[in-house]
């Protein structure tokens, strides 16, 4: 899912490192999260397409732009929009459409539907993309696509309605394409700087994990009322992702 893709090394990074590796296992202490492969029945009836979680409220119209950059010198932009779209999931569940289009130069290397919906609790699910990677204008590959309820794909959280230091949760589960976890490091201890503003009270902190990917590790950083505003991939290139520019939906 292309927004869970962004995030950046501020100070104090290294520390929180640490702090993640003690706290990805920990019990999440809120019942309901999933966690790695595990089932999950889910009652469409729990949901909406409403979402407005405080840490990542996304109303129709709702845009986010980030400048992503690494330590060669790469860039992209990535534009997040929530559509007036919806879609009805193959497991039941009706569900927001996110569109996300990732540009280098100018030109479009990725285009992503993604789709959520929130529970009674707050919780926003995922539920699925569907993603195309381009290459001079031609659809190159479709990897990382799926739908819940399709091909024993699972539901996964994208945010918990109240997350604690220690909460970890299953986010994606597509058995050898998809199967990201995440787990909630600080909330409202750090401070946060990128383009669109300086933000030091409100912000939560995440770690993502890629079982297909092991040395894959990324910090999130999502700021309340505004939702993610930074990210930072502490292996390979040290991928950074910023935001640039916010508009609140309706």
């Amino acid at each position: 899912m292309s927004a869970r893709k962004l995030v950046a090394a501020l100070a104090g990074c290294a520390a929180a490192t640490g702090m993640l590796a003690a706290t990805s296992g920990a019990d999440n202490g809120i019942d309901g999260l999933p966690q790695g492969s595990e089932p999950v029945t889910l009652d469409p009836a729990d949901f909406t397409t409403t979402i407005d979680n405080q840490y990542w409220p996304m109303s129709p119209g709702s845009r986010w732009v980030y400048r992503e950059t690494d330590t060669t010198g790469a860039r992209r932009d990535v534009t997040i929009t929530v559509t007036d779209e919806t879609r009805t999931i193959a497991n039941g569940i009706t569900a927001r459409v996110v569109h996300d289009v990732v540009t280098e130069a100018g030109a479009v290397v990725e285009v992503t539907d993604d789709w959520y919906a929130q529970d009674d609790d707050g919780n926003i699910w995922y539920l699925g993309e569907a993603t195309a990677e381009y290459d001079n204008g031609q659809v190159v590959s479709r990897d990382g696509s799926f739908e819940a309820g399709v091909d024993g794909a699972q539901a996964g959280v994208a945010m918990p309605a109240d997350p604690r230091p220690g909460t970890s949760y299953r986010q994606e589960y597509y058995a050898g394409h998809a199967e990201d976890n995440a787990a909630v490091v600080t909330v409202g201890e750090e401070q946060v700087e990128v383009p669109y503003g300086f933000f030091d009270t409100g912000v939560l902190m995440t770690r993502d994990l890629v079982p297909l990917e092991p040395r894959v590790q990324e910090l999130k950083f999502y700021v309340r009322g505004v939702g993610p505003v930074l990210s930072v991939h502490t292996d390979g290139a040290g991928g950074r992702a910023e935001l640039v520019q916010y508009t609140r939906g309706k």
